[in-house]
């Protein structure tokens, strides 16, 4: 154990946002009798999420200017044969890093809380969830072992469906959050084979041992195939991740989740939840490094998810929809990283990333408050001069999202396109052609968001909710304004966006160095760079954060998102009727677009009706055809034949059992004459 990480201390990490979850759980709802008030409450989560972050904020120090590590188990379970079940962390670079991002940005969407959930009802029983979330992904980010692993896994996917359904009494509450919970099966069936099958090969369940059986286990074949073990061992693993960070085809869940509170939308897109899944593979990349099958599998995956969901975010007019879209878009990003054996770029890209994606979210929150919550983009305009912080922090956050040069974006994205070029894979080349394109298709939808909300002729007079909820409006959370004119946002709303604003500036320039081309990733981060050199040649040509902003200038991602920008403003500022006759003119496109590629459709039409046919013949051809009918029923009205026909022949008569006892001696005596001679 190191001398400068105790693990009593590294135990109050997630332990203080669970006692801050069960108080406010237990004794500030109806459940526990309210005996705490809504101030109790919110200073009781707030506390507790802020320890976790003090603590992490002084484990990444330690990590980084002592080199502390920490290893150990904190308790063992149980013992089946020889596979130990224990809880236990495991603090380096990686965990550090990730401790920090979830600690940070779940207490600024806390803080964002108290004035977002203002009146809400339910107010003591969100700030209980929040930190029962956070709880679970701190729990998931520092385990040493898959057991601890899964349960954080599972956690988060519990949390979030009582978060995405939060409004219980909204019908599409009530299916998002179902949508989530059941997609995230389909991931977690296949992460849990992944498990399965190393506890069934590798004997173990800590990730050091398991690590250290890599190259045995990548000599196997999977029984009764020709697959190497190894290969299918990580797409197991990975079909897990598709499910928790929202990859093509189990992305449907995500954009649905809007329907949860604003706050814990940034928390799930921010720092939690979506991410787990890129955290995983990045944990398990000594694995994953000896399947080049596995990695294509995940460039290509993530390829699709970067460029098509970036596409929906086009047409989307809620404003967090369009947010949400460049999640997926984002985390496509991320897996593309992955699948190029880039992974301390998609881990960079994961931190960039939550600082300005939680800011964006919070944004969107507070122009909904300043906009009596009105949601449609096409009834804002011109809110700058209303809302000059949320404006500031929102023109920050998109700069950060398209990879303005500078900006925290630009040194994660542009990261991840020059390591998918040199990538050698098979998909690299479609993989490339996707990014790029993304890195347009982001700067167009984000910017016509921007321009549409905050620019322009003034239309929020024009809304026709405006004195009324739209159907798929948030509810009041006491935000009573009968007045139509926007207003900015209480301090307990715009202080996180400034705090979130700095970082989504400064954090990739202030640590690209280190995490890229440094030591902050040794010993939690392997790449065989023999086999894939795309981060050796890229630390070969980065000659400092400056250098690499003055040459992404003349770049052309820069100038692809340059195109973005000037087109959205060109089409919904300069000429607002050019978007109207595109649409006209590509009506195929647009259904296309505008019904998801048909996903849910084909989910809820096909996938949905071919498994209830398969229940429904499982259960009357199964259960109770076979099982009650022919085996249950069956058995005892064959005994009762038998008994029925045994009771004829036990009549009381002896002359009857004279007569069967010759025809017995007659049927032997025949038998023997005739077949035994």
């Amino acid at each position: 154990m190191s001398a400068t990480l105790s693990a009593s201390s590294l135990l109050a990490v997630p332990l203080a946002p669970l006692v801050g979850a069960v108080v406010a759980g237990l004794f500030g709802t109806k459940f526990g009798g309210n005996h705490i008030g809504r101030r109790v409450t919110h200073s009781l989560t707030i506390l507790g999420v802020l320890v976790a972050f003090v603590i992490s904020a002084m484990t990444l120090k330690s990590v980084v200017a002592d080199g502390a590590r920490f290893n150990e188990t904190i308790y063992e379970w149980m013992t089946v044969g020889g596979l130990k079940m224990e809880i236990g962390f495991l603090i380096d670079g990686l965990t550090a890093m990730m401790m920090c991002v979830v600690t940070f940005v779940s207490l600024m969407v806390h803080i964002y809380t108290i004035g977002y959930m203002e009146e809400d009802e339910g107010y003591n029983r969100f700030f209980a969830y929040i930190s029962l979330f956070t709880f679970s992904m701190l729990m998931l980010v520092m385990s040493n072992n898959m057991l601890q692993l899964f349960f954080g896994w599972e956690a988060v996917g519990l949390v979030s469906y009582l978060l995405i359904g939060f409004w219980f009494n909204r019908p599409t509450a009530i299916f998002a959050n179902m949508k989530a919970f059941l997609v995230n099966r389909v991931g977690d069936f296949g992460f849990i084979l992944g498990i399965g099958l190393l506890a069934a090969y590798a004997g173990t369940l800590n990730y050091g041992e398991t690590f250290a059986k890599a190259d045995e286990l990548a000599k196997l074949a999977f029984p009764g195939t020709e697959w190497m073990l190894i290969t299918v061992i990580c797409i197991c693993l990975f079909i897990g991740a598709m499910g928790k960070s929202a990859q093509f085809p189990l992305h449907v869940w995500l954009p649905d989740s809007m329907e949860g509170p604003t706050p814990i939308s940034a928390l799930i897109h921010a720092a939690t939840m979506v991410t787990a899944g890129i955290f995983m593979v990045a944990r398990m990349s000594p694995l994953f490094e000896l399947s080049d099958t596995a990695l294509s599998f995940i460039l290509v995956i993530g390829a699709i998810t970067a460029l098509f969901m970036g596409f929906l975010g086009i047409i989307q007019n809620d404003i967090k929809r369009v947010v949400a879209y460049s999640t997926l878009s984002q985390l496509g990003y991320m897996t593309v990283a992955l699948g190029a054996s880039a992974y301390s770029a998609a881990v960079f890209h994961l931190m960039t990333h939550a600082f300005f994606k939680a800011l964006l979210f919070l944004g969107a929150g507070s122009v909904i408050i300043g906009m009596h919550h009105n949601q449609d983009i096409r009834w804002m305009g011109g809110v700058r001069k209303y809302m000059p912080i949320t404006w500031i922090t929102s023109l920050v956050g998109s700069l950060a999202l398209i990879g303005t040069p500078l900006f925290a974006g630009f040194y994660s994205k542009d990261t991840i396109i020059e390591a998918v070029h040199e990538s050698h894979l098979w998909g690299s080349g479609f993989a490339y052609f996707a990014v790029l394109a993304g890195v347009f298709v982001t700067a167009f939808y984000s910017f016509r968001m921007y321009f549409l909300v905050f620019h322009g002729k003034e239309r929020f007079d024009q809304n026709p909710d405006a004195h009324h909820h739209a159907a798929d409006a948030e509810p009041d959370h006491g935000h009573h304004d009968d007045h139509s004119t926007p207003h900015e946002s209480p301090w307990v709303v715009w202080l996180p966006l400034v705090l979130l604003a700095i970082p989504s500036v400064v954090i990739g320039f202030m640590t690209i160095q280190p995490m890229l081309y440094g030591d902050f990733f040794s010993g939690a981060i392997f790449i065989d760079e023999a086999k894939h050199e795309a981060m050796k040649e890229l630390a070969e040509g980065f000659h400092g954060p400056v250098a690499m902003a003055i040459h992404g200038l003349t770049a052309a991602p820069f100038w692809l998102a340059l195109a973005g920008v000037v087109l959205s403003w060109y089409m919904y500022l300069v000429n607002p009727a050019l978007p109207a006759a595109i649409k006209r003119a590509c009506g195929p496109i647009y259904r296309l677009l505008d019904n998801k590629y048909y996903m849910d459709w084909f989910n809820e039409n096909v996938i949905a009706r071919a498994t209830r046919a398969l229940g429904t013949g499982l259960w009357k051809g199964g259960d109770q055809g076979l099982i009650d009918g022919a085996i249950v029923n069956g058995s005892w009205k064959l005994v009762g034949r038998i008994a029925g026909a045994v009771r004829w022949v036990q009549s009381g008569y002896i002359y009857h059992y004279a007569f069967a006892m010759l025809l017995g001696i007659f049927v032997l005596m025949s038998y023997f004459v005739w077949f035994k001679r």
